[in-house]
């Protein structure tokens, strides 16, 4: 029998299960396929029947990645914006975080279930973090007085999204700055002003009389 290494049954299963399911998400990562069951087991320094004791299948193991993974990456970007303090610094900070998500290996294990999940199972889930993550950015847009949170919303997330993409078109700058810190450079001329990250009030303060 397997040796327990934990206070109880139920906590050394949940603590087995987390180890599986980095371990599947490192490979999803590395090789941008499924991971088999044996290979998630050797990965993991499990055997193969004993990965069936927690997954009944490849299928059941991704859609536990999928319901693993996107929480996560919510949890991460609510986290650092909840640290931030004046509202300018929460969305600055939602800018930060998201950056930070596609600039890690976690970008390539997003890549990598969009291949091997079905839409179908992929569309809920992502939807749900999707919203999940606009309520923290436009409670702090409401808070700096933005007349048009939804769009103002929506329009933040876009430029994340193409300025990360873009990334690879310039991995570092003349110094090897980081791909990363460009992005954000990049985010922060656009957004500084408007956010008035630098000391001056926001572009559109008084706009709205």
């Amino acid at each position: 029998m397997p040796r327990i290494d934990a206070p109880t049954v139920a906590e050394h299963h949940a603590r087995q299960r987390r180890v599986l399911l980095d371990a599947a998400r490192v490979l999803l990562a590395e090789t941008g396929q499924a991971p088999s069951m044996a290979a998630l087991g050797r990965r993991a320094g499990l055997a193969r029947s004993s990965v069936y004791q927690y997954f009944s299948s490849p299928d059941d193991l991704l859609r536990a990645v999928v319901a693993d993974v996107f929480p996560d990456w919510a949890r991460q970007v609510q986290e650092q914006v909840a640290s931030a303090g004046s509202p300018a610094e929460r969305v600055w900070a939602y800018v930060e975080a998201n950056v930070s998500l596609f600039a890690s290996s976690e970008q390539a294990v997003a890549h990598a279930l969009t291949r091997v999940v079905e839409p179908a199972v992929l569309q809920g889930p992502m939807e749900q973090f999707h919203a999940e993550l606009q309520v923290p950015l436009r409670a702090a847009l409401t808070e700096l007085g933005e007349p048009e949170v939804g769009a103002m919303a929506e329009l933040v997330d876009s430029l994340i999204v193409q300025a990360s993409r873009n990334a690879g078109s310039c991995e570092t700058t003349g110094d090897g700055q980081p791909s990363h810190e460009v992005v954000l450079a990049r985010l922060r001329r656009l957004l500084g002003g408007y956010l008035g990250l630098d000391g001056a009030p926001p572009a559109w303060a008084g706009d709205a009389s």
